[in-house]
């Protein structure tokens, strides 16, 4: 006797859309004889392929509103691998319970890692969960400010400056920005998988280590203990 056919499972949404493009690209393409087929890229005069190139590729076919705040993101006075979390989080590539349960991957529950009781999307954990709040708002005592807290991430980033501020003290507070997004991501990592409690003392102190870390040792014009950093951190930014 012969195999029963395999049937298929329904696609994810991700994988539908990855079906539309190829189709795209297919029916674009014109086959001709006689011709050896060779890898190019067309981004390139020389068709040859560079990191810079993909770069620019990228970008342009991102929207100006976006690209903007990216160009402000990686000025922000903070190690690299905060601002790529940052990055990450700004994009909606973050994996969160509820983004990896719509891009077809097996979670146990998509609740919110901190708070347990709403669905983990980006704006959530880091915007609208209720221990993100606490935390934005003691990063804002601290630091000796009130702003608006927008529902959006973007927004709230581009929010989190000062107007008064220059360019260098400006990149300081996205850098403060970034660094609590941060630890909002590490403390949930925390507490998935070793077991963590919710402490917002807590994220709100490695924060003010990550950000005086970075200033202490790449701002030749920062000069203050990490004492002075969390007792005053207006008066340490105004001096840069």
């Amino acid at each position: 006797m012969g195999k029963s056919p395999t049937r298929s499972r329904n696609r994810f949404e991700w994988e539908s859309e990855l079906v539309i493009s190829l189709h795209q690209c297919i029916t674009r393409a014109s086959v001709k004889r006689y011709i050896f087929d060779v890898r190019v890229w067309g981004e390139e005069e020389l068709e040859k392929y560079s990191v810079n190139s993909a770069y620019k590729c990228l970008a342009r076919k991102a929207n100006g509103t976006q690209q903007e705040v990216f160009d402000i993101l990686w000025k922000a006075s903070a190690f690299p691998s905060v601002l790529t979390t940052t990055w990450r989080v700004l994009l909606d590539r973050i994996p969160t319970r509820e983004g990896l349960y719509r891009r077809g991957v097996q979670v146990t529950s998509t609740e919110c890692g901190l708070c347990r009781s709403e669905e983990e999307s980006s704006k959530h954990l880091f915007i609208e969960c209720v221990y993100a709040q606490r935390v934005w708002s003691i990063c804002q005592r601290w630091l000796g400010i009130t702003l608006v807290q927008h529902n959006e991430i973007k927004n709230h980033f581009e929010s989190f400056q000062c107007s008064q501020a220059s360019v260098k003290q400006n990149q300081v507070w996205k850098g403060i920005w970034a660094a609590v997004v941060r630890c909002i991501w590490d403390q949930r990592n925390t507490i998935l998988f070793k077991q963590g409690v919710v402490d917002v003392e807590e994220i709100l102190q490695m924060t003010q280590l990550k950000s005086w870390s970075w200033l202490k040792h790449r701002t030749k014009s920062f000069n203050y203990s990490f004492a002075d950093w969390t007792l005053n951190p207006g008066i340490c930014i105004e001096r840069l």
